[in-house]
């Protein structure tokens, strides 16, 4: 019987991939997603972004003794003169000492523990140490580009996929899917940008618990988060199988970890990552996502998950799932606001709100300090004009010179370490749904929240077959 062991492994080529969500309107008419091959990334100077709003006092000198012991042997754990200049612009950028966690831990505090406490076995600290600096300095490093498995190690890899099946044809069908996977975390990625940017100690806090031996972290969160309703919270975690326990009558203590796969990709990028390519961040905290909105059956190594009662499809998260894992990660009441219309052929057939409208629901959210993740589409001409899809992150809008108003974005998949610009006449009328807060998605018409709605015509159509 073959084993794997991929504590210790080498990749020299780059198999390029792209992600996809899949898109899931009001009526849950369901459209894969496909997305054009990305080009070659390009190295991009360091982007960094102006501050975020966020509820942490900002403190950009060392106050304890404490503080500074930590920050001394972070320096001096650093070898790169690159990195010891990322690790001071983290501290006097007030990124550093930041503490908007669950368990109100700083991130000099995470990263002090990365490099003082136990890692996986195949990760090393010091590599996961300069990753996490590369994103304190400009997250947009934060990719979806999927990485591939070296040819050493291909074997090993599609006898874990195939159960050591030794049908020929099975093993070369099984090779081909690994060299040519298209994978589906761009919700999760977004998911992923926004916790980095937004709430940076929590984010750091997950690196932390994740990267450990024991790949796992807890978080608690308020059950209201989830729903009005408490019952309904309770159903909604039973129902996508996330380990949790009740802490009180208003919280939850939930269970947060990647797939059983997703460590043997995350150990490929420990020392083989090409360029481009996710890192060892992105593998394990995307896989965690994905685990989470597809009740626990995602498979890093194939970048697929089961069908459920949502969707019959095996590849990203539906906008529903998508809506909860958002709720669960940042703690917050996320309502997905879907506004186009799709018809059972999976095609555009108008609007639930008009452009103005839109436009300011978004902006009231930027305005409120938040960032949106959203799902826009476009007609697919190689699926006979069926809408196609994909998620990125509006981070900030601005008007030009010339009039022209411009939303700010993140794309996890445009091979740019640097944010975008899309203008508000093109992106408008593409965007499907916005997971925006719930006092904003109420103001403007009596809405349900998204699970309710997804329920009922879960039940509707299990009554009609």
């Amino acid at each position: 019987m073959d084993s794997v062991q991929l504590n210790n492994v080498g990749i020299n080529n780059s198999q390029r991939v792209n992600n996809s969500y899949n898109i899931q309107q009001v009526n849950r008419n369901q459209s894969s997603a496909v997305t054009n091959p990305a080009a070659a990334r390009t190295e991009a100077k360091e982007y960094r972004p102006a501050s975020y709003s966020s509820a942490v006092t900002v403190r950009t000198h060392l106050a304890t003794k404490d503080e500074k012991k930590k920050y001394k042997e972070l320096m001096e754990e650093l070898v790169e003169p690159k990195y010891k200049r990322k690790l001071e612009y983290a501290l006097k950028s007030g990124k550093l000492l930041k503490d908007n966690s669950n368990d109100k831990s700083t991130v000099l505090d995470n990263l002090h523990k990365i490099i003082t406490e136990d890692r996986d076995p195949g990760l090393n600290k010091n590599t996961i140490l300069e990753e996490c600096l590369d994103i304190l300095a400009n997250p947009y490093v934060i990719t979806q580009t999927c990485e591939d498995i070296p040819k050493e190690y291909q074997k090993s890899v599609i006898g874990l996929i195939t159960n050591l099946d030794t049908n020929p044809q099975k093993i070369l069908e099984t090779k081909w899917e690994l060299d040519n996977m298209h994978t589906g975390t761009c919700p999760a990625a977004s998911i992923e940008f926004d916790l980095a940017t937004k709430h940076t100690a929590e984010f750091f806090r997950l690196v932390e618990g994740l990267t450990s031996p024991k790949h796992e972290v807890t978080k608690k969160i308020k059950l209201d988060s989830l729903s009005e309703n408490t019952l309904d919270a309770v159903w909604l975690l039973n129902k996508f199988k996330t380990p949790w326990q009740k802490e009180g009558f208003d919280n939850a203590t939930i269970l947060l970890k990647p797939d059983e796969n997703a460590i043997i990709r995350a150990r490929i990028q420990n020392q083989h990552r090409d360029k481009g390519e996710r890192s060892i961040i992105d593998v394990l905290m995307q896989s965690t996502f994905m685990q989470l909105g597809s009740q626990q059956t995602y498979n890093s190594l194939v970048d697929k998950r089961a069908p459920n009662d949502w969707t019959q499809d095996d590849g990203g998260l539906i906008e529903f799932e998508k809506t909860f894992v958002e709720s669960v990660i940042e703690d917050k009441n996320t309502t997905s606001v879907i506004y186009q219309n799709v018809d059972e052929q999976g095609r555009l057939s108008g609007y639930t709100k008009d452009f103005k409208t839109i436009k300011k629901e978004l902006l009231a959210t930027l305005k409120a300090g938040h960032n949106i993740n959203i799902g826009y589409t476009w007609p697919d001409p190689y699926n006979q004009n069926r809408l196609a899809g994909h998620e990125i992150t509006i981070v900030s809008y601005k008007v030009k010179p010339n009039g022209e108003g411009v939303f700010i974005c993140q794309d996890s998949d445009d091979d740019k370490a640097e944010p975008i610009e899309m203008s508000e006449k093109d992106l408008l009328p593409k965007i499907h749904h916005a997971g925006i807060p719930e006092e904003i998605a109420a103001k403007d018409f009596e809405y349900e929240e998204s699970w309710k709605i997804t329920l009922d015509e879960y039940n509707k159509n299990k009554k009609a077959n």
